[in-house]
């Protein structure tokens, strides 16, 4: 008998059966509860089973005993999960983000790293940051498609997608302006194919209802992609514009003086480049040579001479000049390609041409050239390129070419990438070459880029040259002196 006024809690048998099984969610999970508490969930009758026993009972109870177990939305035999599919969506999305991860962090690691740029570093580290975010990705990835017991696993399986759609789209757009197969190309395509399916997928499931602040999560995304985009424009194309190629450049002949046993002039030529801006440069080629005009004059005049040569080689026309030409005196190198003009540098070289005091020449003239690539907006395999290639030993291989079709030529050969690796990964592979040779009449020194591994020179089609000259920031850069003949012996023979 109990005592008036004393309640007692009923037990099991008095208020219902101890364990509910809920009804069966979108994907087939049922949640366990007692007492309204969730204690566990279960996609079969072995996963409630398993339940059972975490909670006491034995392992073989009788699930359709009502007094232990009260069943809603179904029976015992009400499992609608959909295993095989559930596993392969499991599957493909954790590869998609694993395979999204390894491609972004291949991508921004070498600038992230080693950028030639403050902006591509950034650059390549927010490449870095996004495949890590899409590693963590991938974890949340079994448990949204599984018990769910983590409140923001969707949203950071919803993260890690969007962050695939917009790098991978980046890179198709980069891609699309050129068309070049690249093996990445077998990398971002079908991870961007992929992120189409996963984003449509994440906005079927409703993933961002958990995220507390939608609003706030959609614009850090829209901000992180709009400064990769920035830094992107900025190293490749401001940055370049803003700080241009700044080297002086000139040659100047020394005092002559007379060699009294040969009766040669031994006139200095002094060759200097300095880099007076901001940007480091490559020297790709180089070259010099002193030319002797001799000239034969009219003293009647009548009005400018040599009009249309002029106008053809953009020289200058004489009145009192019936005839010029002119031969190489001298011919050489002032560094060799590979060479880097830091900001600041000053390199100097001093030449020695000796010519017969009784030459026929009217004047002496040095023409110095210097062909120079920006640092910033390409990188070299230096070691590579600085090596030459002789063009006559056959041992050279794909660099020789016979004597008598190519001359005698000095070939440098070496790899060229952007500055920013999201461009290297979209484009192929380009490389410049530089030829340099000396004739009995000249000398000259010739540069390419292109995407041939090496073809011979003037094989490249101008304007593809050009093209790439221009877009890895190349600048051909000329200083000339003049010195009459007859001011460096005193006298006229």
């Amino acid at each position: 008998m109990v005592p008036v006024g004393l309640r007692v809690k009923p037990g099991p048998m008095e208020d219902g059966p101890d364990i509910t099984v809920e009804p069966p969610d979108s994907r087939g999970l049922r949640q366990v509860t007692r007492g309204g508490e969730v204690v566990g969930s279960a996609w079969s009758l072995k996963g409630l089973r398993r339940v059972l026993r975490r909670l006491g009972h034995p392992g073989d109870v009788e699930v359709e005993d009502g007094t232990l177990v009260r069943w809603r939305g179904g029976d015992s035999r009400t499992w609608p999960d959909r295993f095989v599919k559930r596993r392969l969506t499991i599957a493909f999305m954790m590869a998609g983000l694993l395979g999204s991860m390894a491609l972004l962090v291949v991508i921004g690691t070498p600038d992230a790293l080693g950028g030639l740029t403050f902006a591509g570093r950034i650059t390549g580290f927010l490449f870095v940051l996004a495949g890590l975010v899409q590693g963590v990705s991938a974890s949340a990835v079994l448990d949204y498609w599984g018990k769910r017991r983590v409140r923001f696993s969707g949203a950071a399986v919803l993260l890690g997608a969007l962050i695939a759609l917009i790098t991978h789209s980046l890179l198709m757009f980069l891609w699309l302006q050129e068309k070049e197969y690249t093996p990445y190309l077998l990398a971002y395509f079908p991870l961007w194919c992929w992120s189409l399916w996963a984003l449509c997928l994440l906005v079927r499931e409703r993933t961002w209802a958990g995220i507390p602040h939608p609003r706030s999560f959609a614009a850090g995304i829209t901000a992180t992609t709009l400064v990769a985009g920035a830094n992107l424009v900025y190293s490749s194309m401001y940055q370049p514009a803003a700080q241009p190629i700044l080297v002086d450049l000139e040659a100047r002949f020394g005092k002559p003086t007379v060699d009294s046993r040969t009766s040669f002039v031994e006139l200095p030529l002094t060759l200097r480049a300095q880099n007076r801006g901001k940007v480091p440069a490559y020297v790709l080629g180089d070259d010099y040579s002193v030319y002797g005009w001799m000239v034969r004059f009219s003293k009647r005049g009548g009005g400018l001479k040599g009009t249309k040569e002029a106008m053809e080689t953009e020289s200058d026309a004489a009145r009192y000049v019936a005839e010029q030409k002119s031969e190489t005196v001298s011919a050489g190198r002032f560094l060799s390609p590979g060479w880097v003009l830091e900001p600041g540098e000053e390199y100097t070289a001093e030449k020695l041409v000796r010519i017969p005091r009784t030459a026929d020449y009217e004047a002496l003239e040095a023409y110095f050239s210097l062909t120079l690539m920006r640092e910033d907006k390409g990188g070299i395999d230096v070691w590579e390129f600085q090596e030459p290639h002789f063009s006559w030993e056959k041992k050279e291989g794909r660099f020789y070419c016979a004597p008598s079709e190519c001359g005698e030529t000095l070939i440098y050969h070496g790899k060229v990438r952007h500055n920013n690796n999201l461009v290297n990964v979209t484009r192929r592979p380009r490389y410049v070459t530089t030829w340099w040779s000396v004739t009995p009449e000249d000398s000259s020194s010739y540069v390419s880029i292109s995407s041939f591994r090496f073809q011979p020179k003037g094989s490249v089609e101008e304007e593809e040259r050009e093209r790439e000259m221009d877009g890895y920031g190349v600048v051909n850069l000329y200083a000339e002196a003049v010195v009459p003949f007859a001011s460096l012996t005193g006298e006229r023979e």
